[in-house]
C-alpha cells in the first residue's frame, strides 16, 4: 500500500530530478578541478536528453493510468532498473558551449561556475518540492489536513 502511494504522486519524478543533479554535479566538479589540467576536455551529462527521457516516462505512466480508476493507485513510468539512471546518467556530452584555449583545453570557469549554480538551484527545488509533497502526506495520514 504505502509503494503505491508514493508513487502515486510528483515523488518519483522528484526522484530523479535530484539523482540526475547529483550525478551532473559531479561531473561539473570535475570539470572545475581539471581546470589548469593541459588537454582536459570538459564532460557533462545532457539535461535536454535526461528531460526528454523524463518526459517520456511520463507519458508511458499517463497512457498507461489512462483507463485506471481515480481510487486506484498505480505506478509504471519508471522502473527501479533505472531508478538510478543508470542508462540515463552514463552518457556524457562532449559538446562543452566555451572555448578551446592555447593549451587544447576547453574549460571555461565562469560558464562551469555558472552551470554548477544552476545546477544546484535545480536540486535544491527538487528537495524543496519533494519535502513539501512529504509534509502533505504527513498531514493527510495523520489527519491534520
Amino acid at each position: 500500500m504505502f509503494p503505491a502511494l508514493f508513487q502515486s504522486n510528483t515523488i518519483p519524478v522528484l526522484e530523479q530530478m535530484v539523482s540526475f543533479s547529483q550525478a551532473r554535479h559531479s561531473v561539473l566538479a570535475g570539470n572545475i578541478a581539471n581546470l589548469d589540467t593541459p588537454g582536459y576536455k570538459v564532460r557533462d551529462l545532457s539535461v535536454d536528453d535526461f528531460q526528454s527521457r523524463l518526459k517520456d516516462a511520463l507519458e508511458t505512466r499517463r497512457k498507461q493510468r489512462a483507463g485506471v480508476s481515480p481510487g486506484e493507485l498505480a505506478y509504471s513510468g519508471i522502473t527501479s532498473s533505472n531508478r538510478r539512471g543508470d542508462g540515463m546518467l552514463a552518457k556524457a556530452s562532449e559538446d562543452s558551449k566555451s572555448i578551446v584555449y592555447h593549451d587544447k583545453s576547453n574549460v571555461g570557469l565562469e560558464y562551469q561556475v555558472t552551470e554548477v549554480l544552476k545546477n544546484q538551484m535545480q536540486h535544491n527545488l527538487a528537495l524543496t518540492i519533494m519535502k513539501n509533497q512529504f509534509n502533505l502526506l504527513e498531514a493527510a495520514i495523520s489527519g491534520k489536513a
